[in-house]
């Protein structure tokens, strides 16, 4: 599997590289892109290559370009960047009419995980205070994280009176139908979220925290490898682990039988 690697030159884009010439999930060979560096082409159309999947990890600012790429030239897409504008997020829907495009907030099994979780644990209480409160190293630029409004739109499945408030200050008494979302910046933590299930009696904390970049690299080549032969259409890290559970469930069922 050829991957075309938007924001070769970045921390992602090199965690990226590291992990194709590795093999990681089926990667074999690269095509890296990266505007603000010398040492690749600075767009897709500049390289004279076609790659089987495109990943992107770049910048917001990027998506528009490597989308308009993508559908081009019939190439699966995955969207790794954050901090989208709603026409953007248009784009994204756009462009998966006519291509496979894999967009997350988070690239991590483990969010995915914390996703589920939190949903169950709103849907058990109800009537809980629940507060989101996510930490980034300081050179990033959306707050609040893709993954914490992730986070909060995956509580608001199972809360739809719900209203999400991002920070206080001042005078600002807690609604019951708030969730509260805020964000930290500071130092070079790679990624911290931790969701907050509180009642008059007890509280769940639901956290989890990224160690290192690679993570995500992983879970991206993942998405790769996954949308590589689909269909146009959207997909994100919850169908990719739903479509992964039935297949080891029908395997489970078939053990056995020969």
């Amino acid at each position: 599997m050829k991957v075309m690697i938007i924001g070769a030159a970045g921390r992602m884009g090199k965690e990226l590289i590291t992990l194709v010439k590795q093999g990681y999930a089926g990667a074999d060979a690269y095509i890296g892109v990266d505007a603000y560096s010398d040492d690749y082409p600075h767009t897709p159309a500049e390289c004279g290559e076609t790659p089987d999947v495109i990943v992107d990890f770049s910048h917001a600012s990027a998506t528009d370009a490597v989308l308009d790429f993508a559908v081009a030239n019939n190439i699966p897409c995955v969207i790794g960047t954050t901090g989208h504008s709603e026409e953007q997020l248009s784009h994204i829907r756009t462009a998966a009419e006519h291509v496979a495009v894999f967009h997350s907030g988070n690239m991590s099994v483990g969010i995915a995980v914390l996703l589920q979780l939190a949903k169950q644990a709103a849907r058990a209480f109800p009537d809980a205070d629940i507060e989101i409160i996510e930490v980034h190293h300081k050179h990033k630029a959306d707050a609040p994280s893709g993954t914490a409004l992730m986070l909060a739109n995956a509580i608001g499945e199972v809360r739809p009176d719900s209203r999400q408030v991002l920070g206080r200050s001042g005078q600002c008494k807690r609604q019951p139908q708030d969730i509260g979302i805020s964000a930290v910046r500071m130092g070079g933590v790679v990624g911290e979220h931790k969701v907050c299930i509180c009642t008059e009696s007890q509280t769940i904390t639901l956290e989890h925290k990224a160690h290192t970049r690679a993570l995500f690299a992983e879970g991206g080549l993942s998405a790769a490898a996954y949308i590589a032969n689909k269909t146009p259409g959207l997909y994100n890290m919850q169908t990719m682990l739903a479509e992964l559970d039935e297949e080891k469930d029908y395997e489970n069922s078939n053990c056995g039988v020969r």
